[in-house]
């Protein structure tokens, strides 16, 4: 099922739970703001969807350069503190998305088509803007005076809008068509306010805010063009030439920076070119760009081409090109995180072990080589140890999903089935799946264990089933 179908759902529930809220009349100024408890309720609920998602790009190097470029916006933006998440989506339109409570997604065509990191982190600072001035928050705080029909629609209008504008075209065509044009006018509006806010946060993070504009005119340009087929942020962020003049205004009146684009970028959008089509193909693609060395960094080009021929399977020149890299370039633990990946395809697991614990010495953060090191010693019988790397490694990273997967599948090798069940227990929670989590541990109870062991599970069955019953409450109010 499609990200925009299930974020469908989501929407329905959002908008009930907010009118259950008895908010205040419109004309009241605390009507505009959304309780910021259940603010996070549906952002969750959204998340959940979205993991659900075969649109996700489950990558953890591309979750993890998209979440640090996004944190470091955040941390210049008018609410620092304020917790977001990011996630990039496979979806060729370039487009990004802003929902309640801080979760944004990002189009794998917005990364392809940008021209510069600086031009990714305008689309960002933008769609950080929305969420920090409380735009969408908003909206769905001021529905509660609406039937419930025309408040599902404009939900889905409003939301599921900002990542496909199909979907906000049906929505239109099937429900109050003014009341929803109504709100998404104000959407449109506040896009003005989420520029000038992006704008700042944009100059603030050190980036070129002259890409805002850039990348804006560009798109513009595109749908004149192509106006069959414009750009999705064409049509779920409307551009206007009023709007791209204010703010090559306000970039006039800042100081000139040269800025450059940071190796991960080219790297991440490496990756994105070598997987997203068919190996042979990018083995292709890349070899023409070095050949006519028609590439904006060359390691990143070189990256590429490595990667689509160990998915093209042709090991060999992939070895010789990996060694290219490492002499020719400087240590990053994409390139080592692939070398590991090189030497599993070829069967080669003892070389692959040492070559991990090497390359964590190096880069011990880099979560890519730390699963790829544990799902490698389970694959050769070394259970022990995957759990020992896996349990310590989640001391550092306490709500990574993957890491209790890891460990599940390391108990479970050692034949502890309560230990194993407690660990995918808590990968499902964190996924904010409840009812799986307490499946879990229901099973967790009924496998054994000594009193110390069955207390815990106990204890936390009973806050799982807590914390579930207060979100079915808030469901169904």
């Amino acid at each position: 099922m499609k990200l925009r179908h299930l974020i469908f759902g989501v929407c329905l529930w959002a908008v009930a739970a907010a009118n259950a809220q008895g908010l205040p009349d419109l004309g009241e100024t605390s009507a505009t703001e959304l309780n910021p408890l259940l603010e996070q309720r549906i952002a969750d609920e959204i998340v959940r969807e979205i993991k659900r998602s075969p649109d996700l790009v489950d990558d953890p190097e591309l979750t993890d350069y998209l979440n640090a470029l996004g944190y470091r916006l955040v941390a210049n933006s008018p609410d620092p503190s304020r917790n977001f998440r990011f996630f990039l989506i496979k979806d060729p339109s370039i487009n990004a998305a802003a929902f309640v409570g801080g979760v944004i997604i990002v189009h794998t065509g917005l990364l392809l088509a940008a021209q510069s990191e600086s031009e990714v982190a305008s689309v960002l600072a933008h769609e950080i803007g929305h969420v920090v001035q409380h735009h969408i928050a908003r909206m769905i705080a001021k529905q509660q005076q609406t039937t419930l029909p025309t408040l599902a629609a404009l939900a889905l209008a409003i939301l599921a809008a900002r990542s496909n504008p199909q979907v906000a075209e049906a929505a239109i065509v099937t429900s109050q068509a003014a009341a929803i044009q109504t709100q998404l006018n104000f959407s449109r509006d506040a896009e003005r306010e989420a520029d000038r806010v992006g704008l700042q946060i944009l100059e603030r993070a050190g980036f070129d805010p002259r890409a805002m504009p850039a990348f804006f005119e560009r798109l513009q340009r595109a749908g004149r063009f192509y106006e069959s087929a414009a750009p999705a942020y064409l049509r779920t962020h409307p551009l206007t030439h009023e709007r791209i003049a204010d703010i090559q205004n306000r970039v006039q009146a800042l100081p000139y920076r040269q800025v450059q684009d940071s190796l991960d970028f080219f790297l991440a959008r490496a990756k994105l070119q070598a997987t997203q089509s068919p190996a042979l193909d990018a083995v292709r693609n890349f070899e023409e760009r070095l050949r006519e060395k028609k590439y904006a960094n060359e390691m990143a080009a070189r990256y590429g081409l490595t990667l689509a021929l160990v998915r093209a399977r042709q090991f060999p020149r992939a070895a010789a090109e990996l060694k290219t890299l490492r002499s020719r370039f400087p240590a990053h633990p994409m390139v080592e995180t692939l070398a590991g990946e090189l030497l599993v395809a070829q069967g080669e697991r003892s070389e692959a072990l040492q070559h991990y614990r090497k390359a964590l010495a190096t880069f011990p953060q880099h979560r890519a080589l730390i699963y790829d090191y544990a799902q490698t010693l389970l694959a050769g019988g070394q259970a022990d140890a995957a759990l020992q790397l896996v349990s310590a490694q989640l001391e550092n990273f306490s709500d990574d999903s993957r890491l209790y997967r890891l460990q599940a599948q390391a108990y479970a090798a050692r034949g502890e089935k309560l230990s194993a069940h407690r660990s995918q227990a808590e990968a499902y929670a964190r996924e904010g799946d409840l009812a799986g989590a307490i499946q879990q541990l229901e099973l967790a109870a009924r496998s054994g264990g000594d009193f110390y062991q069955l207390s815990i599970v106990e204890a936390r069955l009973r806050e799982l089933r807590r914390e579930l019953a207060a979100r079915e409450r808030e469901m169904h109010r």
